[in-house]
């Protein structure tokens, strides 16, 4: 099989399984750097759906047995434990995604106002609902010894849509950081820009810029072939042993640091201002709508960083370590489990620091409830019809209050 990637990289600048010398034995003339090469490229795989896998022991293959990494690989592979993990992962995160979707919809068919937190909340389930899209991929690949068999399209539009949720949801996280200041701070001062058609022009922008800032996944993400007829989804970059360094710094700082900074200082501020401010308080009600939706705010965005922490950093170390332990790889598995996780605890945090949203939740979720009311009119020949009609006031009701009371207006 071929080996389809826009890179530089291709299946005849890498070894083949057969040609590996026999341990001890002479090395060809270039042979350690051809392994330096391939080292490198297999290091991009982690960038994909994959990236927990132990590719880099691909060298410690058992002789004829055609296959990679010897007892370590089998027994990543084999084991059952990490996609049943995964598995209810995907299914808890992608039911609670597609309940708050549907809430903030039933919401907004029934008409009632759709509010800036509103915006943020349906965009970054959106976001999440995405990016556990791409998990049945990761158990398939689970399940089958790390082969990726659904084409090079697809390899391409998964791991794409990976990148893509990442940097979105984070950025919609800073998003959120910024209105909270604004309707903390100056809850008067800038009420003009704190609008729905404001936030979803903002998030709009958010999802354009964050597809040219994955142009490298888009170019680089390709099909490449694994030992025993088999093939792998990876990021082939052009030069491996100096781009997987800088790709990696850009990512940590693209994606985690710069937000993370930006979110910080944010909310320093709104303590700072909240612990020192004089100025006139706005009506009771207003600040605890505000104080409510702070704190949810707070919540996911701490949520959002608690767990993709631990990915970032074993990612910027990964890059120095050329030969990782075990202990080091179950400890890169558990990170990419808790990044996955954050998709899946969101909607529980809304459900958990809202009453109101769970009330909501339930109202969107009952099934509609019909009463039929008879009404009697006079015919022209002095006889009375009966007509059937449907009464659905306090449905109707109930659904217009959608979205949290104390998210309507701040």
């Amino acid at each position: 099989m071929g080996c389809v990637s826009t890179g530089g990289v291709g299946p005849e600048d890498l070894p083949s399984v057969e040609s590996a010398p026999e341990e001890g034995g002479p090395q060809r003339s270039g042979g350690n750097q051809r392994r330096v090469t391939e080292d490198m490229v297999v290091r991009t795989m982690e960038w994909h759906l994959g990236r927990g896998a132990p590719w880099r022991q691909r060298g410690h293959q058992r002789q004829g047995s055609g296959k990679v990494g010897g007892g370590g690989y089998d027994a990543y592979y084999n084991n059952a434990i990490l996609p049943t993990i995964f598995g209810i992962i995907c299914f808890l995160g992608i039911m609670g995604n597609c309940m708050v979707i549907y809430t903030i919809l039933k919401k907004t068919k029934c008409r009632a106002k759709q509010t800036v937190p509103d915006i943020f909340i349906f965009n970054l389930s959106i976001v999440d609902l995405l990016f556990l899209v791409g998990m049945p991929f990761l158990i398939h690949q689970l399940m089958g010894n790390g082969s990726w068999c659904f084409g090079a399209t697809m390899c391409t539009v998964i791991t794409t849509l990976d990148s893509n949720s990442q940097i979105v949801s984070t950025y919609i996280l800073t998003v959120m950081t910024l209105d909270r200041y604004l309707a903390t701070v100056h809850p008067i001062r800038f009420n003009y820009v704190r609008t729905p058609c404001v936030a979803t022009a903002v998030i709009v922008l958010v999802w354009m810029l964050s597809l040219l800032t994955i142009i490298p996944v888009w170019m680089y993400a390709g099909l490449m072939p694994l030992p025993g007829d088999l093939m792998g989804c990876a990021l082939l970059l052009p030069d491996p042993s100096t781009n997987i360094y800088w790709f990696t710094l850009y990512q940590f700082v693209l994606a985690f640091a710069l937000p993370l900074l930006i979110i910080c200082v944010v909310f320093f501020k709104i303590l700072k201002h909240m612990a020192t401010s004089v100025a006139p308080l706005p009506p009771r009600s207003l600040r605890v709508r505000t104080k409510k939706v702070t704190r949810m705010a707070v919540a996911i965005c701490l949520a959002f960083f608690t767990c993709w922490a631990p990915y970032y950093i074993l990612q910027l170390v990964h890059v120095g370590v050329q030969n990782p332990s075990p202990a080091f790889s179950y400890a890169y598995n558990i990170a990419i489990s808790m990044g996955y996780v954050n998709s899946c605890i969101n909607p529980f945090l809304y459900i958990v620091l809202s009453e109101t949203f769970k009330r909501q939740l339930i109202v969107a979720m009952r099934p509609v409830h019909r009463k039929f009311r008879v009404n009697p009119t006079s015919t022209k020949e002095g006889s009375v019809s009966l007509r059937l009609t449907t009464d659905r006031p306090q449905q109707d009701q109930s659904s217009r209050e959608l979205l949290p009371a104390n998210m309507a207006e701040h």
